[in-house]
């Protein structure tokens, strides 16, 4: 009788253990995927840069959106914008910091269904700060490709501000504006793939 009512408490541990982490494992397609920013310099120009070396996955339940979730990091000295001197700006303690704080990293705490799509909730770590952000995103579809692999689509936006990291940098120009826009413009543009 005790060993039956062990095997059935455990059992219903299994099943709740099991509903909650029920859903589909996505992971980054590279080749297809584009995780950027912008910024604003010098009031008039819109400079764009993307991080080139990251990770993710995203465990999505169909049935259950709430009970998916999304768990990112992003090496900070993969920073692209096209020019070296820039990159090597943001890399150092002025920016990213990249020797101290390697890494950004995101993980959700809960997923929330609305009209418009999904919002992650959940923490975003850059340059040792932890901040709770909502993420909102769309899931752009879901197809098989050519090669028998199943394939997600997600588009994000979300603009920050750095200072709220201690990305903190800046100078002022002679007419009160500032080199470096305060607000950054997260572009995420991923193709996952089932894993």
């Amino acid at each position: 009788m005790f060993s039956y009512k062990i095997v059935t408490v455990f059992a219903m541990l299994m099943m709740v253990f099991t509903s909650a982490f029920a859903g589909d494992k996505y992971v980054p397609d590279p080749a297809h995927t584009n995780i950027g920013f912008q910024v604003k310099h010098m009031v008039i120009t819109t400079v764009s840069g993307n991080f080139t070396d990251y990770d993710y996955s995203f465990v999505y339940d169909e049935k259950n959106p709430e009970n998916s979730a999304i768990k990112a990091s992003i090496k900070v000295a993969s920073v692209n914008t096209d020019n070296e001197k820039r990159d090597n700006h943001l890399r150092s303690g002025d920016f990213f910091d990249a020797e101290k704080h390697p890494e950004i990293t995101f993980e959700s705490n809960k997923i929330i269904q609305n009209d418009d799509g999904f919002v992650a909730v959940g923490n975003l770590t850059m340059r040792g700060v932890t901040k709770e952000i909502e993420l909102p995103f769309t899931i752009t579809g879901i197809i098989q490709d050519p090669w028998g692999n199943t394939k997600m689509g997600v588009e994000s936006r979300l603009t920050i501000d750095r200072q709220d990291f201690n990305v903190s940098w800046n100078n002022t120009l002679d007419t009160g504006g500032l080199v470096v826009s305060d607000e950054v413009d997260i572009i995420l543009d991923l193709q996952l793939k089932k894993s």
